[in-house]
């Protein structure tokens, strides 16, 4: 049975069969991430992550071109037709900053995508394709203290039931304790009406 995993990109590969690995393979990913090509739709986890138009395309190319260097120009050339008049310098690094919060990181500290001054961007993560969807991993279980704070927070359901149990239990004791001074101050008035004579 023939696996339908193609390994990551290792370096040493011609740079022509690395590209096409890439474009055959529908499936990517990377760290947490994954790309569904056929669908142009990033996923982190089961949730999706908005990567469209030409912030997915750039990102798309950086993968397609991983542990290389990216040019402003080859980025240019992906993205706008030759007839398109635009600010290229301004619009690729608004798409490239774009793309980056799109994957939580800085230029300060890139993850996934490097700047290479006065060339361009490197995609300096490790990228897996796939024939077919990649198995997703269990969530790791939050630690003590996050269960804490999510069963503390007004949004846990959990919460929220133990709040109104704590509200229910309230108000049946407080009805308790005035039904029995009812009874009791019933109970006393009608014990001094028929065991003191005085009082007639």
């Amino acid at each position: 049975m023939t696996s339908s995993l193609i390994p990551s990109l290792d370096p040493l590969m011609e740079n022509d069969s690395l590209q096409e690995i890439a474009s055959l393979a529908r499936y990517v990913r990377f760290g947490p991430f994954h790309i569904d090509r056929q669908r142009q739709q990033v996923y982190r986890g089961g949730s999706k992550v908005r990567v469209q138009g030409k912030v997915y395309q750039v990102l798309l190319v950086l993968i397609r071109n991983q542990g290389e260097v990216v040019t402003r120009e080859q980025l240019k050339q992906a993205l706008w037709p030759a007839d398109t008049h635009v600010n290229y310098d301004a619009n690729v690094n608004t798409t490239v900053n774009k793309l980056r919060q799109a994957l939580g990181e800085s230029t300060e500290r890139p993850t996934y995508i490097e700047t290479i001054p006065r060339r361009g961007y490197s995609f300096i993560g490790s990228a897996e394709f796939s024939a077919v969807p990649f198995s997703q991993p269990a969530e790791a279980a939050p630690s003590g203290d996050a269960q804490k704070a999510v069963a503390g927070s007004p949004a846990a359901s959990d919460g929220q039931t133990d709040d109104g149990s704590k509200k229910w239990l309230t108000l049946v004791i407080l009805a308790l304790i005035l039904t029995g001074i009812l009874l009791g101050a019933g109970a006393a008035a009608l014990w001094i009406t028929h065991f003191n004579p005085q009082l007639h």
